[in-house]
């Protein structure tokens, strides 16, 4: 059957079957109130799709008791104990060898100088940067004691090296154990050149991520990226609340390779101070670093830094729960969406603050719980497997989901896609969704179309592509090994207001909210738009869960190659139990 007809079906399946709605009403919090009445909801969503369930895990995964979800303590604890009884209750199968856990090791880095200078000896003096208000900083190597001593410092462009785009900022320069300073991003936003990497949407090399393994593969000794508005695309305070807590990674043991001394990142007023002060310009400097051709630009200054750290190695849990495929029970579709959140840290001033992540991510966690709770009210399984992953470490670098794809339940040339949940806005109900990375990235996106089209409405584009949220959630994970996946939220063209009025919302959420303690749930919400958006997602998985299709990424993906080696290596069927990975 081919997907449209799939999803036509289905569709009239469920609004014969189900008599339950919800009428709209005004938008608190996020949303602004107003008089109009939204048209009703083209198709009636599943009872288990319902504001009540919604509310409950909101709330719960908000509370104080869980003390911000953060991975290594009673937090995660607890938080996990809660969504395993939530899927027990479900009737749903343990995921991982016949267990609800899989264990992820863990670093943890917490510095403890926090009142460290980067010192920058230039021809003009010293220049001083304080820890917190002007840089940030901290260690990959997972040492307790880092000195870096009159390290060279050379400006490095944008610090990527991408043969295939043919650019390599790296050429002819030896880092080994000297400081680099590169630009967030990448060079396609600052001139808008869509020639230039994705134009003004962030390439994979524009990651602060892959600028530090791009400056340690080479050998440099510390990276700091330039933090610049509007390249960085997040405020300064956003990346400093996040080096408040302990720093989370996955051992060298788990991910080999080489790991920085020194990572971090430097307000762009500060930058400027210290480029005059080694006698160069920042502005020129960032004209010639948009240019192909660059060349590195060695700086009169060296820079020193000691750092003190505790160590603490330890475990952090993915949690997986299964239902088993009735015709193909070895090939699955994934569900996904991090537990995780910051947890409490201390704030500029001293004070520990709890972050509730409500937006990000326990609406998303929420969403999967409804859609997995839908399915296991189904009187017959879908043809292939479900597996709904709430991977840990979602805020640390989509750790618990990389660490999945390396050890998988299902071999990945046996999963269908990832459907992943993360930071959904409750902002009302909209005419569209939207999808995060490029539009038609993969046959996903129509797939999500079809399905929006029955619900009268339309598949939109990235919002936000500077920011890059396509590689900072857990579906990436799985689509740099090649497995289809996608990344769709909330759309902001509200049926009350327009898309004036959710960009509006967006992006006030963004500004303040976003990774801060206010991030916090309102029971009050009207979440009609946000279960209309879960049942969107449940009928896309529906689909893809009954069907025999093989989604592919599109003619021009990164990962569409890899999707193609995953294909020719699949083997012959091997039906998973709660006792086999």
């Amino acid at each position: 059957m081919c997907r449209t007809a799939a999803i036509f079906l289905l569709s009239v399946a469920l609004t014969a079957c189900h008599t339950r709605t919800h009428p709209a009403g005004p938008r608190v919090g996020l949303a602004t109130a107003t008089s109009s009445t939204p048209p009703p909801m083209a198709i009636t969503l599943a009872p288990q799709i319902n504001p009540a369930d919604l509310v409950r895990y909101g709330q719960t995964l908000t509370s104080p008791a869980l003390a911000g979800r953060k991975p290594g303590t009673r937090g995660e604890i607890r938080t996990t104990d809660y969504l395993i009884a939530q899927l027990r209750r479900m009737h749903l199968l343990p995921g991982y060898r016949g267990r609800w856990r899989q264990p992820v090791p863990m670093v943890s880095t917490q510095l403890l100088n926090t009142g460290v200078q980067l010192r920058v000896r230039t021809p003009a003096g010293v220049q001083r940067l304080a820890y917190g208000t002007e840089m940030l900083a901290g260690t990959q190597q997972a040492r307790a004691r880092v000195a870096l001593r009159n390290s060279p410092v050379v400006f490095l462009g944008y610090g990527i090296d991408a043969p295939r785009r043919h650019w390599n900022d790296y050429r002819d320069v030896d880092l080994r154990g000297k400081t680099v300073l590169v630009l967030s991003n990448d060079p396609g936003y600052t001139t808008g050149d869509p020639q230039l990497f994705n134009g003004r949407s962030m390439s994979a090399y524009g990651r602060a991520r892959e600028k530090f393994a791009a400056a340690a593969r080479e050998g440099a000794a510390a990276c700091f990226i330039i933090h610049a508005a509007p390249s960085s695309a997040l405020p300064w305070s956003v990346l400093r609340d996040e080096h408040a807590g302990a720093a989370q990674a996955l051992p060298a043991r788990v991910a080999p390779g080489p790991r920085l001394a020194v990572a971090g990142w430097i307000d762009r007023a500060a930058a400027e101070r210290l480029v005059r002060a080694a006698g160069a310009s920042l502005r020129a400097l960032m004209r010639a670093a948009a240019r192909p051709g660059f060349q590195p630009v060695p700086l009169h200054a060296t820079a020193s830094i000691t750092l003190h750290s505790a160590i603490r190695y330890s475990w952090s849990d993915n949690v997986l729960a299964l239902i088993r495929g009735a015709v193909h029970p070895d090939q699955a579709v994934i569900y996904s969406a991090h537990w995780d959140g910051l947890g409490i840290v201390r704030g500029p001033r001293g004070r520990a603050e709890r972050f509730p992540g409500a937006i990000d991510n326990a609406v998303g966690v929420g969403a999967l719980l409804e859609i997995a709770d839908t399915f296991a009210h189904r009187k017959r399984p879908p043809a292939r497997s479900i597996l709904f992953l709430l991977p840990t470490l979602g805020d640390a670098g989509q750790l618990g989901s990389r660490y999945y794809v390396q050890h998988p339940v299902f071999a990945l040339d046996r999963t269908v896609a990832d459907i992943n949940i993360d930071t959904w806005p409750v902002i009302g109900r909209a005419r569209d969704m939207t999808v995060f990375g490029a539009t038609g990235g993969s046959e996903l996106d129509t797939d999500l179309r079809q399905v929006l089209a029955l619900q009268g409405r339309v598949l939109t584009t990235d919002p936000d592509p500077q920011i890059g949220w396509f590689y900072r959630s857990d579906q990436y994970s799985f689509a740099r090994v090649g497995v289809p996946a996608i990344f769709a939220a909330p759309g902001l063209d509200l049926v009350s207001g327009g898309r004036a009025a959710g960009q509006a919302d967006w992006e006030n959420y963004l500004v303040h909210r976003f990774h801060t303690p206010r991030d916090t749930f309102n029971p009050h919400w009207n979440l009609s738009g946000t279960l209309e958006d879960i049942e969107t997602l449940y009928l896309l998985g529906r689909t893809l869960a009954n069907g025999t299709q093989w989604p592919n990424w599109g003619s021009d993906s990164p990962y569409r190659a890899r999707r193609a080696a995953l294909m020719a290596q699949r083997r012959a069927p091997q039906a998973p139990s709660p006792s086999a990975p």
